[in-house]
């Protein structure tokens, strides 16, 4: 592993480090100014409270441990080595890391036949399942902050994942080349949704159709229905009056380049799926007309850059078994929080290095965990081996939530904690 302790050490008690990604939020916004001294970070400008949060928290300490008592790191990385190289079916869950991570991850299931499966795919899978059966047209980030004048947030409360999602693409102070943006209309299809947009003066229109968030498919498939020249008996489609529907399919025709914007995180219901193929399904009637993309938010957790590294060296995103020698893809039979459920696999490695809330499931087979410090155990594992976190102890890359560019992170020298990519290499060697 590469020592980076002499490293830290020789650097100056106090830094500043500007253009900061941040590893905690899927937009990787990367214009946070943060502030070290000695082994603190204070986020000193355009921090939202995620970032806060993460870059600030104070790690307490922590020690590789076998069973709960503290060992030598080489006796934990035996352990683990022995534990994985023993098993017959190893499950790799949690995977809350960077790129490199991800990499290391993958060749470890290979060589010991295991799954790899993300904490937090199940909001994933809610938008592959519709790109993969029926495909869709996407924005990115930076097209929507240039280029749209009409966003619709469908059923999704976009600020709790994306915090300054409003500040930086929906209304931002300025657009490409340095021109002044446009004041946009946005519209919220779900009641509560608006919180983050409040009464910002680089917001135009503000118009909410008040469904209840699960009832956003149902509102979008109506106004598909509309454009479509369908005639609709009810007067109020889940207590949205019809004419609200007309006057947005309205703004639809008239919009030079709209985007239908979700969070599948929020559309934590059964069969969400069928809400997003509406939205999917939405933007394809539109650009018959006009320009529309989709726009998919989320990617708490290193879930994005998990699923994009697994489906590179796979070609599969996510929930893939090397068991056979080959990877192999189930998004049912290999879904890790299912397996444990009905006591699969023989052992568990849960990676996750960004959050302290990531914290593995009870279960009844041993498990390896690799975590920040402060992550919150319900049980005690057979072996811990705390690790930094990317973007903050040690550098990195991560891929945006929009799924298009794959952004560096910094080494902010909070601490001198080895990456999981260090650790799971070294857990390899040793099989």
């Amino acid at each position: 592993m590469t020592n980076t302790t002499a490293l830290k050490a020789a650097r100056a008690p106090t830094e500043i480090y500007n253009n900061v990604p941040d590893p905690f939020c899927g937009m990787l916004s990367d214009d946070l100014v943060v502030e070290r001294q000695g082994g603190s970070l204070k986020v000193v400008k355009n921090g939202s409270a995620i970032a806060r949060a993460g870059f600030e928290r104070k790690l307490p300490k922590a020690n590789p441990a076998i069973r709960g008592k503290p060992v030598a790191l080489s006796q934990a990385i035996a352990e683990a080595a022995r534990m994985i190289g023993d098993a017959t079916l190893p499950l790799f869950g949690g995977l809350a890391t960077d790129v490199e991570g991800m990499r290391a991850v993958l060749a470890l299931a290979d060589r010991s036949g295991g799954i790899v499966d993300h904490a937090l795919s199940e909001a994933l899978y809610r938008n592959l399942k519709v790109m993969q059966i029926t495909g869709w047209t996407t924005s990115t980030l930076t097209e929507t902050r240039n280029r749209a004048d009409l966003i619709i947030i469908a059923g999704s409360d976009i600020a709790k994942f994306n915090p300054r999602f409003f500040e930086r693409i929906a209304i931002p102070p300025d657009s490409m080349f340095g021109v002044t943006a446009k004041k946009r209309t946005i519209i919220f299809i779900g009641k509560g949704l608006d919180r983050a947009l409040g009464k910002d003066s680089r917001a135009g229109e503000v118009i909410t159709l008040a469904c209840k968030p699960e009832d956003a498919g149902k509102v979008v498939g109506t106004l598909r229905a509309r454009l479509r020249g369908f005639r609709i008996v009810s007067r109020k489609i889940a207590g949205v009056p019809l004419a609200d529907i007309d006057a947005l399919a309205e703004r639809c025709k008239a919009a030079k380049y709209g985007v239908v914007a979700w969070a599948p995180p929020s559309l934590d219901y059964p069969h969400a799926e069928f809400a997003i193929d509406q939205f999917a399904g939405l933007v394809n009637d539109l650009n018959k007309t006009t320009r529309f993309a989709g726009l998919s938010l989320g990617g708490g957790e290193g879930s994005v850059t998990a699923s994009a590294v697994c489906a590179w060296q796979s070609g599969y995103p996510l929930r893939v078994s090397y068991a056979s020698g080959a990877p192999d893809y189930d998004p049912y039979r290999y879904a890790i929080a299912r397996m444990l459920a009905d006591g699969e696999g023989d052992v568990l490695l849960w990676l996750a290095s960004i959050s302290p809330g990531l914290a593995p499931p009870k279960t009844k087979i041993p498990a390896i965990v690799l975590g920040t410090p402060g992550l919150k155990l319900a049980q005690t594992p057979a072996v811990f081996i705390p690790v930094g976190t990317p973007g903050v102890d040690h550098a990195g890359r991560m891929l945006r939530v929009d799924n298009v560019v794959s952004l560096p992170l910094k080494d902010l020298g909070r601490s001198s904690l080895p990456s999981a990519a260090d650790i799971l290499a070294a857990i390899e060697a040793e099989i």
